[in-house]
């Protein structure tokens, strides 16, 4: 029988050479399918609190911060210290521009797709099918929001150490030993370490025993032998110190969420059960066909029909006793178990924000689905004798359209503009995408375009304290100054936000001191500064006040604090105002000074600066 170029490459080429190559291959094509991410910007959606407006990453790699990352005061409200460490490392390194930080996560995200070959490649011996699933998962448009958003680094990074634990694991089935289990242990801790969805990993270590690794007997005429218990039982026991990680860092979780007020417990469990059945369901079919992805899918709540949640109930139940049916085909029952486990953490059972379903949380599940179809479809290809080339050619063909569709889902992430255009498009009833939308309209200028998409998000969900304060922002800019005070109330009334409700009591002490109401003005300025004594601008408004009211000692130390928080002209020139009124004129002049070294254009400290210079003869 003559031999197909592909079958003879891979019979007669020695494997040391196919891997690599093989390997070296997806790096390259994941890095230039991904390569149009560099030019895409930061976006208004957790990018803020993961890199652009949190302190203590944008202050960089320091012991101080490092301790932060382990600590649990963070605005993200989750636990993950080594994904705080490679953003303030980004930062390091390349400052806010987000061309080095998306190169980094796609870096991390070519190397995912390495990993997952090697993995695939060293548990089954198997090359080219495992190069096929890791191809797969390269070029699946699901996984660009894993990829191409720069907060979604602590996916990649967990993904990174969770495969290198997985290659270990598989070393360590080989010939097991305290050395092997402890690379193991130490690597899953780290994928913990970069984000806690990996929790079910010992389960999935469980799924591999059974297939590929086969460290379970056979059972025989369907029955689960005696032996096969035992050896289940002892694997299990193998695991026990990987499940305390995982139960210890679910714990870090949930209490940090539980604090920062992040868990829905508002949500009843039977609206969580229903979106729990049908969101299994939802995601096959966006994995078959994944068109209109949005970065955010509002919670259907109650809104789901009785049938969808019953046909979606059907149809898990009908999938598990087919794979199970055809269990001889381990690798079905392996993947489809893997795709349900891996799912889990992130399912919604126990719900964490306001999202019904979110691309990113079927990344690992992806893995157990594509193992399953590749498998499946490689043994049906050597069943009916179908050549290799032709399986080669149909593959490439099967790749195209996904290809295509990941280009296009990367173009949306341009910037937060394209994002949530796209969002409001794809989805409806979106509050949402409706703020963050309004609010990338807000940074271009365009706060008549952004109102109503605001109080649309108002509308859609009440509770959204953000959304009050960007309408309360766009409100005030039209001086429309009654209608922003009670946006900036309510923002401060349903926030849990310290830094939030700081600023909304500054801008709403802006308000009232627009309209002349100085005590109230004072008031906010004043709760703004107990919550957020790092805000230069409550010390401004407050010092504003008193300087009106001949309290100069105190608008001198608010001046001063401004200006020590935040150098800047205007700081510098109220500062050498109230040390006028104090009669320290010679400090005065420093202080005009120093505003006019920021700002040498500024006429004001320029002309206070000449009449005391003409004053003391100088």
């Amino acid at each position: 029988m003559a031999q197909t170029p592909l079958n003879y490459f891979q019979r007669a080429a020695d494997r040391k050479y196919l891997v690599p190559i093989l390997g070296l291959l997806l790096v390259l094509a994941t890095a230039i399918l991904y390569q149009p991410a560099i030019h895409n910007g930061f976006v208004n959606f957790d990018d803020p609190d993961y890199v652009t407006k949190n302190p203590a990453v944008l202050h960089g790699i320091s012991w101080q911060n490092v301790v932060w990352a382990f600590g649990t005061e963070n605005p993200a409200a989750n636990w993950h210290p080594l994904t705080w460490i490679t953003h303030m490392l980004d930062v390091q390194w390349f400052g806010l521009n987000p061309a080095g930080h998306h190169f980094t996560n796609i870096l991390f995200f070519s190397l995912d797709v390495l990993l997952l070959f090697l993995f695939l490649e060293q548990a089954t011996g198997q090359v080219l099918r495992s190069g096929a699933v890791a191809a797969l998962f390269a070029v699946h448009p699901l996984n660009v929001e894993t990829a191409a958003w720069i907060a979604e680094r602590k996916s990649v990074l967990s993904i990174f150490f969770m495969l290198l634990s997985l290659l270990a694991y598989v070393w360590y089935a080989r010939k097991p030993g305290y050395a092997r289990y402890a690379a193991v242990f130490f690597l899953f801790a780290l994928a913990l370490m970069a984000k806690v969805m990996v929790i079910t990993l010992p389960f999935a270590m469980l799924l591999l025993d059974y297939w590929p690794l086969q460290r379970y007997a056979e059972s025989h005429e369907g029955q689960v032998s005696r032996q096969t218990l035992r050896q289940f039982r002892a694997l299990f026991v193998e695991k026990i110190p990987l499940f305390f990680l995982s139960i210890a860092a679910s714990w870090m979780t949930l209490r940090i969420h539980h604090k920062e007020g992040a868990l829905s417990a508002v949500l009843p469990l039977s609206w969580r059960v229903k979106n729990v059945l049908f969101s299994y369901v939802a995601y096959v079919g966006k994995i078959v066909w994944p068109v209109r992805l949005a970065v955010f899918y509002p919670h259907p709540e109650n809104s789901l029909p009785g049938w969808k949640v019953a046909a979606s109930a059907a149809l898990l139940i009908g999938v598990t006793l087919v794979v199970f049916k055809f269990r001889q085909r381990r690798y079905l029952l392996m993947g489809w178990l893997w795709y349900v486990g891996m799912l889990f953490p992130m399912i919604g059972l126990i719900q964490s924000g306001r999202q019904g379903m979110a691309d990113r949380y079927v990344c690992l599940s992806l893995i157990g689905a594509f193992i399953a179809v590749v498998w499946l479809a490689g043994d049906l290809a050597s069943r009916f004798h179908v050549p290799d080339a032709t399986v080669a050619v149909l593959f490439v063909i099967l790749l195209c359209p996904s290809i295509y569709l990941t280009r296009v889902q990367i173009g949306f992430w341009q910037n937060s503009y394209t994002l949530f255009a796209h969002t409001l498009q794809v989805t409806s009833n979106n509050g949402l995408a409706e703020n963050n939308f309004g609010s990338a309209l807000m940074e271009m200028g365009q706060a008549p375009l952004a109102q109503p998409h605001l109080e649309a998000a108002v509308r859609l969900i009440p509770s959204m304290a953000s959304a009050h304060y960007n309408l309360g922002i766009a409100l005030q800019g039209q001086n429309r100054l009654s209608d922003a005070a009670k946006q900036y109330q309510l923002a401060i009334a349903t926030s849990s936000d310290r830094t939030e409700i700081a600023q909304s009591h500054n801008n709403l002490g802006a308000v009232y001191l627009q309209e002349k109401d100085l005590g109230a003005a004072k008031a906010e300025f004043s709760a703004a500064i107990a919550m957020n004594p790092s805000e230069a601008n409550s010390f401004l408004g407050r010092g504003m006040i008193e300087q009106q009211g001949w309290d100069y000692d105190a608008a001198v130390a608010d001046f001063r604090s401004a200006s020590e928080i935040a150098p800047s002209p205007l700081a510098y020139f109220w500062l050498g105002r109230a040390l006028e009124g104090k009669g320290q004129t010679r400090k005065a002049e420093t202080a005009y000074a120093m505003a006019l070294q920021l700002a040498p254009n500024m006429s004001e400290a320029r002309a206070r600066l000449a009449v005391l210079r003409a004053s003391a003869g100088k």
